[in-house]
């Protein structure tokens, strides 16, 4: 069995789809549709821009799910038999799957991305990548901290990302050095995605997703909240809702695609290599290839 997973953000790099535009007459015609759905010529930036325009949230997230998902139409051979997506990556494996349209993906997650980025304003913090120290010992040194910090992205063994107010971040950085963490690595992003200060931003999505029309996926699709596959409408919108303030469950979800019967992961988008190398840190044993 085939599994299709697709990159979230940081997965954007400078001149993202450019090769594909220039190349195939198909992939040409979608990029121009998403420039009109959008509003504004996407694929410019996605072209020509810089690291830091790739790098605002209101861009980053429009151009990662554009770049996914005409890859999955462009390439893809087979139809796979599960697919899953990391936090934004999400929203591109459901259009893969049919459950969404290209055209209302897009709109979803240009309001997500915009509702993200007035949150950020609105509450300030960000993110950290927490290297070599067990989950258990992460988890307890947020909760001596305080609501502040939470558990955001349980990426692989050995790697967990934290989310919250920026003092509090960095606060519990260094008690996780102390505790005996390899590394503690402050990333590079706009807010503390996956957190309770993502509330706001999760009130507008959740208005907009209840507005969209979702069909049964043509394969099961595993999603963050929960870990587990779902092929109701009603509850990949609720689970899609949640995903916002909570965390992404990501070694999980490979684990129980695992368990489901893939034998195969193909990653969608970005460089191609992101997921791919958490997969690998997983399961070594699982073959990976990119489209």
């Amino acid at each position: 069995m085939k599994a299709y997973v697709f990159p979230g953000q940081a997965a954007q790099f400078p001149g993202m789809g450019k090769d594909i535009y220039e190349s195939n007459p198909e992939a040409k015609l979608l990029f121009k549709q998403a420039n009109d759905i959008i509003g504004f010529d996407l694929s410019a930036i996605m072209f020509e821009g810089t690291e830091e325009q790739l790098k605002q949230t209101n861009i980053t997230q429009p151009s990662v799910f554009v770049h996914s998902v005409i890859k999955a139409k462009v390439f893809s051979k087979d139809k796979p038999d599960a697919v899953a997506g990391h936090s934004l990556g999400e929203f591109s494996a459901l259009v893969a799957a049919n459950s969404l349209s290209f055209e209302d993906g897009l709109l979803l997650v240009q309001k997500r991305a915009n509702s993200m980025q007035k949150a950020c304003v609105l509450n300030p913090g960000t993110m950290a990548a927490i290297l070599g120290l067990e989950d258990s010992i992460v988890e307890e040194i947020c909760k001596k901290i305080g609501n502040d910090v939470v558990a955001a992205n349980y990426n692989c063994p050995g790697q967990l990302v934290i989310s919250g107010s920026i003092d509090s971040v960095k606060q519990a950085m260094d008690l996780c050095t102390a505790a005996g963490a390899k590394r503690a690595i402050l990333l590079q992003v706009g807010g503390a995605f996956h957190s309770p200060l993502m509330k706001p931003a999760q009130d507008q999505l959740e208005a907009a997703i209840a507005a969209t029309n979702f069909k049964n996926p043509d394969c099961p699709i595993f999603q963050n909240y929960t870990a587990m596959p779902s092929m109701d409408p009603a509850q990949i919108k609720l689970n899609l809702i949640n995903q916002l303030t909570s965390p992404v469950l990501w070694a999980k979800t490979i684990n129980n695609m695992l368990d489901f019967g893939v034998t195969k992961f193909s990653e969608v988008g970005g460089s191609g290599m992101v997921i791919r190398g958490m997969i690998r840190q997983i399961n070594r044993e699982i073959p990976t290839d990119s489209l």
